[in-house]
């Protein structure tokens, strides 16, 4: 079992975040991003398993920018809330307070992110923008497209799913293309595999992206 501790951003922002911990020597912190469905069960349950993979996770909540404590359901309501939270957003906070979830794991040992649906757009920035960190995983971050020409200062490996709806194929070739550095693994999949709440879960791609990602990370945080 994790817990919720408060995270302080730069610009005075106090966000909640989730925190797992392993049970014996820490391999590295990892900073987990939300999906548009915010700190929720399934993103706990994401921060706990790789606790028991041993590295320190932390889930700002990034959404807390707008209203403190929001989770919101799979469904048609829960979608359409969530991406009004995250056009309302923007950039630029949301990376505070992943630079301060990552502040917070300072002397930890190697950091990284991993982020999932628009956290895997954010991680991407995170990658691109954001010092102190060692790598960086992006599950279907369907707006990564609009930052294609940023370069990742980072190792960075990416996951999407060849029947996603939202994010075309066409637009999976052209990061692969923008950066020939960046490890870009398809899966006979739609959005959102990765998570056993959703209607598009595919347990076999989730299982072989999160191999994969454990030893990216591995290499790369210890």
């Amino acid at each position: 079992m994790g817990e919720t501790i408060t995270l302080s951003a730069a610009d005075g922002h106090r966000p909640g975040a989730y925190r797992a911990t392993p049970a014996g020597s820490a391999r590295g912190g990892l900073v987990v991003i939300q999906e548009i469905f915010g700190v929720n069960d399934h993103i706990r349950a994401v921060c706990d398993g790789f606790a028991a993979d041993g590295y320190v996770a932390l889930a700002p909540a990034l959404f807390d920018r707008i209203e403190p404590g929001i989770a919101l359901a799979y469904d048609g309501a829960g979608i359409a809330r969530g991406r009004e939270l995250r056009a309302e957003l923007g950039w630029d906070g949301p990376l505070r307070d992943v630079a301060a979830a990552s502040n917070a794991l300072a002397g930890i040992g190697k950091l990284g992110v991993v982020g999932y649906c628009w956290g895997g757009s954010v991680a991407w920035l995170a990658a691109t923008r954001l010092a102190g960190l060692a790598c960086a995983v992006g599950y279907y971050g369907g707006q990564i497209i609009e930052f294609k020409d940023e370069t990742p200062r980072v190792p960075v490996m990416l996951h999407f799913g060849e029947h996603d709806a939202g994010i075309p194929l066409s637009d999976v070739e052209a990061i692969a293309a923008a950066h020939p550095e960046v490890i870009v693994h398809r899966y006979p999949a739609g959005h959102g595999f990765n998570c056993e709440k959703r209607a598009d879960y595919h347990a076999k791609s989730a299982r072989i992206a999160r191999e994969r990602t454990l030893a990216f990370l591995a290499r790369h945080l210890g």
